[in-house]
């Protein structure tokens, strides 16, 4: 009996999940098309726009999973409720707290297929979408491609003129420091890069080292060096955090860490992708305890702006909270689960008011 319950709650909330999302990710990805329509220019065209808009829809179902869950559940549920389908089921001795377990199981089936879309699928499509749009709109000038960019390793400091995605960084500046932050060497290479096995390598090397009684200059044609900096992290620190897996926030979370850098952006994005792919377990047993109420008798209308309501308030909350805890220098992890552990206690409130 409670096997053929699970089937049917699981296929009604799928199916109205998936219609929803559907529809959420069609007004996004027009929104999305509009946008980069705007700033079409040199050989970044229409049709560029069009595959640039595309390959985000990944992370944008990604993103907009929880607020479909939770409309799709109102939806699904509220048709069951409409037809006194859970009246029966209450009658036949099925108690709030099962029928609460049976409506988080497709919660479970949807945070497992939003784990993957997050973790394998939407971050390396999101990278690879903006890296094409970067290199289509500076054209294929090879001076203009890439990002100068600064990055520590320890007590050693590499100015990268250019970082191209083929780690390929041209004039490289490093600066080596003491234990006690005094300046022991310059070098400059006149063109660098990253091989097979992450070991830089450095083209007319030139450093100048500086001792208590004398300065030393050296040169070499091809210089070789090991620092812990590698294309996986250096690849990590250009892109956006959005572009990145959690595997990858926590490598480039890590390395930030050792080198005493700023990690709040990235603990901020790592916490708030953990609660938000967790609470949609959460979201269809809440539209189960508003359909056992008012919403029994209302129509999908009534539902869908319930849901929309719920589901715009918690994104924006979570959103707010996230940006407040960077420019506060709150704790990413509080700030994160804050907009969940609200959404949960409402939901235990309200399943127990039904009960």
């Amino acid at each position: 009996m409670s096997s053929i319950l699970a089937a049917y709650l699981t296929r009604n909330v799928l199916a109205s999940s998936a219609m929803v999302l559907a529809v959420l990710l069609a007004l996004a990805g027009l929104f999305e098309l509009i946008a980069e329509l705007e700033d079409v220019q040199n050989d970044y065209e229409t049709a560029d726009a069009v595959l640039f808009t595309a390959l985000r829809l990944p992370i944008l179902a990604f993103e907009l999973m929880p607020v479909a869950v939770l409309i799709g559940s109102l939806l699904g549920l509220g048709g069951i409720a409409a037809n006194s389908e859970f009246i029966v089921m209450r009658a036949a001795g099925m108690s709030v707290r099962k029928l609460a377990g049976l409506v988080a199981l497709p919660g479970l089936l949807i945070v497992i297929v939003t784990g993957l879309l997050g973790e394998f699928i939407g971050p390396p499509l999101d990278f690879y979408a903006r890296n094409m749009r970067m290199e289509q709109r500076l054209g294929q000038e090879d001076d203009r491609l890439g990002n100068e960019t600064w990055v520590r390793d320890g007590d050693v400091f590499l100015h990268l003129e250019r970082v191209s995605a083929e780690f390929e960084f041209g004039t490289l500046y490093l600066y080596r420091f003491d234990e006690k932050n005094r300046l022991e060497s310059i070098a400059l290479a006149d063109n660098s890069g990253l091989d097979g096995d992450d070991t830089w390598r450095l083209e007319n090397f030139r450093e100048t080292r500086f001792f208590d009684d004398r300065v030393m200059v050296s040169e070499e044609s091809v210089a070789t060096e090991e620092f812990e900096v590698n294309a996986e992290l250096l690849g990590s620190g250009l892109a956006k955090p959005l572009s990145l897996s959690l595997r990858g926030l926590l490598s480039y979370i890590d390395y930030l860490k050792r080198n005493e850098l700023d990690a709040g952006q990235y603990e901020t994005e790592f916490w708030y992708r953990i609660s938000r792919t967790a609470t949609i377990v959460v979201m269809p047993v809440l539209a189960l305890a508003f359909v056992f109420g008012s919403l029994r008798s209302g129509g999908a209308g009534s539902r869908l702006m319930i849901g929309v309501v719920i589901g715009l308030s918690y994104y924006l909350a979570s959103e707010t909270l996230a940006n407040s805890g960077q420019v506060f220098d709150l704790d990413p992890a509080l700030v994160s689960w804050l907009p969940s552990g609200v959404l949960l206690l409402l939901t235990l409130l309200a399943l127990r008011r039904v009960n």
